[in-house]
């Protein structure tokens, strides 16, 4: 039997990445939105799911970052990044999302994988994460680092060294997994 993070499948919702009014995604750029909006059909015509889309730089120097995965193993192979990479080019081709030239990198979320989602903190309870907020919490702290405990009212639950804090989900601005041997262990054979 294969070791799978607490109940992974069954936790997951709809892999379904339509958009609509209800938060369920952390923030991004409108252009990040967008980009997005363009490639999760693109990814789900291959059997994948879009993690994240990342604009990083300006300019000559931009780079449109992909996160994708087989929902069914939690990896993303180099023929499909291949696939998925010339896809979303075609597409971006036409549509044009981003002015000037730019670099498109598609990959796996890795081992320590962004938390993007609210679902994904119910997904890989039990597991170490490093969380940042846009809004200091009642003692002033913007990051935290412990292990998940799940999700309340959309209230992400964090263990800390401080004891547990309680994060607003709508106000986190980066969140992800610490490569543990832990991690590293229970995600070996997905």
């Amino acid at each position: 039997m294969r070791a799978k993070p607490k109940d992974l499948m069954q936790k997951r919702r709809s892999l379904d990445y339509a958009r609509d009014d209800r938060q369920d995604d952390m923030k991004t750029t409108p252009l990040e939105k967008k980009i997005a909006d363009l490639a999760a059909p693109v990814a789900q015509d291959l059997g994948l799911a879009l993690v994240c889309v990342k604009i990083i730089g300006e300019g000559n120097s931009t780079s449109v970052q992909i996160m994708a995965e087989d929902p069914k193993t939690k990896r993303l192979g180099v023929d499909d990044c291949a696939k998925l990479s010339r896809a979303v080019s075609a597409v971006m081709d036409v549509e044009d999302p981003i002015e000037g030239a730019y670099r498109l990198e598609v990959s796996s979320p890795g081992i320590d994988r962004p938390l993007m989602k609210l679902e994904d903190f119910t997904t890989y309870e039990g597991f170490e994460a490093k969380v940042e907020t846009n809004a200091p919490a009642e003692n002033g702290q913007k990051r935290f680092r412990g292990i998940l405990k799940g999700v309340k009212d959309e209230q992400i639950l964090i263990d800390t060294d401080q004891g547990m804090a309680e994060i607003d989900f709508t106000t986190l601005t980066k969140a992800k997994l610490v490569l543990t041997d832990d991690l590293i262990k229970k995600t070996a054979n997905l």
